[in-house]
């Protein structure tokens, strides 16, 4: 499972005009899920996003963790995060688990996160959706669960 994580003070996203989602100061995820992933992967991914230490605390940088601030999450499904761009000018989605598979793992690392106390919203899978944010320093940080973090 991969993601991309960014500090926000504030996010959104909206479906067709809608806003389906909207959080303040927190963590925007657009996470993926790679056809190779489990449940062990959700687990690794939740525990690293709700514990990374990447909000301040006074002259502390890097300091608090998402639950630390009691801060939001927005988690967007996002299969292009596993485009492989190495060969030619469009990516390859081999790596990309397939849909019915991605958004059970989607929904559990939602729950995960829920059942760690976090507020957290959510894009709608498979959807086309507008994803706004404010980003906080900027801060933004890929995740890998096949990579030693």
């Amino acid at each position: 499972m991969r993601a991309v994580v960014q500090r926000v003070k504030e996010a959104w996203v909206r479906v067709n005009g809608e806003e389906v989602a909207r959080i303040g100061a927190g963590l925007l995820v657009l996470a993926g899920v790679a056809a190779d992933d489990g449940p062990a992967d959700v687990a690794l991914m939740a525990n690293k996003l709700a514990h990374l230490r990447i909000f301040s605390e006074g002259d502390r940088l890097l300091h608090r963790s998402v639950l630390d601030i009691g801060g939001e999450v927005i988690v967007v499904s996002q299969f292009t995060i596993l485009g492989d761009c190495r060969k030619g000018r469009r990516p390859s989605f081999d790596l990309a688990g397939p849909p019915e598979m991605a958004e059970k793992l989607y929904e559990d690392l939602v729950a995960a996160l829920r059942e760690m106390g976090l507020t957290v919203g959510t894009g709608r899978f498979r959807q086309m959706m507008d994803v706004g944010l404010v980003n906080d320093g900027p801060v933004t940080l890929l995740l890998d669960t096949k990579k030693v973090f």
